[in-house]
């Protein structure tokens, strides 16, 4: 079902990139602008995210020792520092996420450039090198984006949920590798039904969201796919839905033949077969259109 799966290393079956997305409050406030102080309860929401959840997540893969990606807007790295440091205790990576958590498709040229380098800055401060990854907020790409990742040297985009493997965009200014997560992985469409976000969903059992989890998993294993799910620890990090992040975490394990590692380590392995001439994946030239389709 999968024509053209990329092989991975030593054998593997599929891969495997648990990513989460620390955005804490910085949604609040990227919403709200300076209405955001008024958004009590909202931001004692988000506020689980670095001083409950993240460390809960970050322990829990560790005991595994299995690694993760964390997308982290600047603004969270300044607010709470000790709890993003916590990442780096185990083979972990610290990826872009924007400034504020601003959606890049809102802005200008020249605001996405500034908002791009001042979340690398931050990143390089706390890491010691420049982030290799991006998520935009929101997925909220623009049609500058890829350009201007690629100029600031980023290796991949993880935003796209454009296949079910790693594809390459390419544009006029070089190339990305894009690793696309499933539509249906993301942990806000199971657990979150909130009045602050004006987000009113039926909240999924743990149970049934784990379900949901493995038949996705299950099906990029069989067919030699990418699995990337796309949480949150103030959503995901919460008691019931980590105790299913576990029980899944176990049934991989148990399934056997799965390459766990960083979405920066997969983007280079991908890069590595394409230089080597080991697999050609779906290339996508940037922009989709060069004029809009309907006037």
């Amino acid at each position: 079902m999968i024509r053209n799966p990329p092989p991975w290393p030593n054998g593997a079956r599929c891969a495997v990139g648990f990513s989460f997305d620390v955005d804490a409050d910085s949604v609040v406030h990227a919403g709200k602008r300076g209405g955001g102080l008024d958004e009590v309860h909202a931001v004692a929401q988000m506020r689980y995210d670095p001083h409950v959840g993240l460390p809960r997540l970050v322990d829990l893969f560790a005991g595994y020792d299995v690694p993760i990606t964390c997308f982290v807007p600047g603004w969270v790295i300044d607010t709470y520092r000790k709890p993003v440091e916590h990442i780096l205790t185990g083979r972990n990576e610290i990826a872009h996420h924007g400034m504020f958590h601003e959606w890049p498709s809102q802005q200008g040229i020249d605001a996405e450039r500034e908002a791009l380098a001042a979340g690398i800055a931050r990143i390089e401060d706390l890491t010691g090198k420049a982030p290799r990854g991006y998520r935009a907020p929101y997925y909220g790409l623009s049609r500058n984006s890829f350009d201007l990742l690629i100029e600031a040297g980023f290796l991949y985009d993880s935003s796209l949920f454009a296949d079910d493997v790693p594809i390459l965009l390419q544009s006029e200014s070089g190339r990305l590798v894009e690793l696309p997560p499933p539509a249906s992985v993301d942990d806000y469409n199971q657990y979150v039904s909130s009045r602050a976000f004006d987000y009113l969903m039926t909240v999924s059992p743990p149970n049934r969201a784990l379900e949901v989890y493995k038949a996705e998993f299950d099906a990029l294993w069989e067919w030699g796919g990418l699995f990337v799910p796309v949480w949150h620890p103030a959503v995901s990090g919460r008691p019931g839905p980590a105790m299913a992040i576990r029980s899944l975490i176990e049934h991989m394990i148990g399934k056997g033949n799965v390459w766990f590692a960083t979405l920066e380590e997969i983007a280079a392995h991908v890069d590595g077969l394409v230089a080597s001439g080991a697999w050609s994946p779906r290339v996508e030239r940037i922009p989709f259109y060069d004029r809009p389709v309907l006037t």
